[in-house]
Formats: structure tokens, sequence, C-alpha cells
């Protein structure tokens, strides 16, 4: 089953790391946010991928070019002949789809459809969120219900902490960073059908207005509530929160340790 990720917008919102990196490879613990999202998803066997690029997406393909290089302990000898030893790979095949720097969210999708047989299932997500979702359960509720889209609705940690009062003001009870009980919100993480592309109109469209809207109006969208962990990366601030789990060991979305790049140069006399 294959995952699309959207990897193309601007990120504009994080302009510090954007202006000279594509949002999706502003690292957490020295990985790109992308390469976790995708860690996650192979947790549950899910190893082909569509990333969708646009804004500085040579710097996307470059890391996936020399990822093996990269994460192997290299030895070069005086001629220039490069062995490699010790060699990390991933079992993932990525397509590496030129989408278009201006293209809206649902204009990727439909730009990709190319990759996709008529009524293929898969998963679709952005490049800049992660969660502990269980992608097995997500999956599950999509067959159950049978319908052309299914979300991931989350409930984000409120960004205060909570009071409550008495009629007099006394403090009974202070909750930092609560759940928010305002509702449910978008968590990104979506298993489409093929079919899902027809409500696409225009590659103009943001995913989430009309196709979503389009939806739901068919009766043809379900949401999967996940309890756990969900954080997005739209500001330094966000970003801070996740890599300071990812420092303390308390990263929800951590699959395995990787070991550090280790190059050698050897010269052959």
């Amino acid at each position: 089953m294959k995952v699309i990720l959207l990897a193309g917008g601007l990120g504009s919102r994080l302009a510090e790391e954007t202006k000279v990196r594509p949002k999706p490879m502003v690292e957490i613990g020295g990985i790109p946010i992308i390469e976790h999202i995708m860690q996650w998803y192979m947790k549950f066997g899910y190893k082909e991928f569509i990333i969708c690029l646009g804004y500085k997406g040579t710097e996307i393909i470059n890391y996936f070019k020399e990822y093996h290089l990269r994460n192997s302990t290299v030895i070069i000898d005086s001629k220039g002949k490069i062995e490699t030893v010790e060699k990390k790979s991933n079992p993932w095949k990525i397509i590496l789809a030129q989408t278009g720097n201006n293209t809206q969210t649902a204009g990727r999708i439909k730009k990709i459809r190319k990759f996709l047989k008529a009524d293929e299932e898969f998963f679709m997500t952005y490049g800049d969120g992660l969660s502990n979702v269980d992608l097995h359960k997500l999956y599950n509720w999509h067959k159950r219900y049978k319908k052309i889209a299914t979300l991931t609705a989350v409930r984000p940690l409120a960004r205060f902490g909570a009071l409550d009062l008495d009629k007099k003001g006394k403090v009974n009870n202070f909750i930092e960073k609560p759940v928010n009980e305002s509702g449910w919100i978008n968590g990104g993480f979506f298993v489409l059908s093929e079919k899902a592309i027809n409500f696409i109109h225009s590659y103009d469209e943001a995913w989430e207005k009309g196709p979503i809207s389009r939806l739901v109006s068919e009766n043809q969208l379900v949401a999967y509530k996940h309890e756990g962990f969900w954080q997005p990366m739209d500001t330094l601030r966000e970003k801070q929160i996740l890599c300071d789990m990812w420092e303390k060991g308390i990263a929800p979305w951590k699959v395995s340790k990787r070991k550090k790049n280790i190059i050698s140069l050897k010269k052959v006399v």
C-alpha cells in the first residue's frame, strides 16, 4: 500500500528554517521530519512512498539519493575509489514526483494520479507533522465504513494551562496544557481511495477546502478518532517541542535508535 507525502509547500510560518531548506527537511534530533514520518509508516509495513515535491524539492531528492553513503562507513583510496562498509539502508521504494512550486495541496495529489491504479487505496499525509497513530487501526476503520476517504481526528493540547475556579476566584485545580475540549480537528493522516481524486477540480485547490467539502456533501468522509500523540510543526515553538521530546527520550513516534554517520578516509599505498 502506497503512502503519499505532501512535501512541496513554502513553510512560510517557519521562515527561519525554510529560507534554506524545504520544511520536510527541517531536522528533529538530527533527522529530517519527513524521515521520522516515513519510519513510522515502515513500522507498520508500508514501504512504498510517493513524495510530492515543490519548493526546494532538489534538497529532498539529494537527501535520499545520498542516503546510502551518509549512513555507511566510507573508504576512499588515493585514486578516489569509494568502498562502503557497515552499510545501513532502509527497505523503502520512493517516487520523488515534481508537482510544481505553486501547486496547492489537492493539485499535488491530482498530479501523481498516474502512479496509482484505478480504485487503489493509499495513505496520504503532510510532511510536517508527527503522531503515534496506529496505522493498522486507521486502515481497518476505513475498510469498516467503506467510504472513499477516512481522516484521523485529533484533539490537540491547549496552548495554555487551564484553571478550575470557584465563584470567589479560588483555584481548585490547575492543569498544564490540557487536551483541548473545544472539538476534534483534522490530524492529517488519511486513507483514501483513488476515487477521491475525482473530487479535486483543479490544481489550484487546497485539499482541506473544496475536495474535503465535496466528500462530506456526498457522505464519503469518515473520521477515525486518535486519542494519542499528535503534534504539527508549523512554528519554531512547535519545532522546539518536538526536539525537546526527542532529546529527552520521550518521543512517542520514535521507532528505533539510528547510528551516527561514520566517514572513514583510507589512503591506499
